[in-house]
């Protein structure tokens, strides 16, 4: 067993992110094979994963990266996160309808499958060789926390930067999930 194997029985920050990118890949996929409001459903199911995602590792994963000895790895990977959330907004204002969204999620989608790569590859063996099981299990609960309470839709203003999630973060959460809420209200009255 190896030791990804062995974290994906806990909280291990290494697992849970590696979970999380599993299930970036499978809703790409559906939004890929739907159309209709179905697309738009599981476009926003990806929209407010990627964007909760993002805000933990900017907030969690990055720091433990720089603390390791590794600003540049963690810089660059904040540095994709900001360029990602600013097309992510982008595909939200378009809609799924919209005759050019196929085409400019296509290449969003292979630029985050890269970016999940580049993590996994780059990052994340980081952490395994410098954390111990309980560290990063700390690390994994510490983000857990962070993604429930983090926005729900992208903000490129504050992405990549975990100071500016913990100063405005908070607030954006909060409007997005009372946006969030309103929708679905409206849905069902619909």
């Amino acid at each position: 067993m190896t030791e990804v194997d062995r974290a994906a029985r806990t909280d291990d920050v290494v697992a849970v992110l590696t979970e999380q990118h599993n299930r970036i890949k499978a809703l790409f996929q559906r939004v890929n094979s739907l159309s209709g409001g179905p697309k738009q459903a599981a476009f926003d199911e990806l929209r407010e994963l990627l964007a909760v995602h993002e805000t933990g590792e900017e907030m969690v994963l990055r720091p433990a990266t720089r603390a390791a000895g590794s600003a540049d790895v963690a810089d660059q990977r904040n540095a994709e996160e900001k360029e990602a959330a600013a097309v992510l907004a982008e595909l939200e204002d378009m809609g799924c309808d919209d005759v050019g969204f196929d085409e400019a999620f296509a290449a969003f989608e292979a630029d985050v499958l890269r970016h999940a790569q580049a993590e996994e590859s780059m990052e994340f063996p980081i952490l395994l060789a410098q954390r111990d099981a309980e560290e990063r299990a700390r690390l994994g609960r510490s983000l857990r926390r962070v993604e429930s309470l983090a926005p729900t839709h992208p903000h490129p203003s504050t992405a990549g930067s975990s100071v500016k999630n913990a100063v405005v973060g908070p607030f954006a959460a909060l409007m997005d999930r009372a946006r969030d809420a309103l929708a679905d209200d409206s849905d069902k009255a619909g």
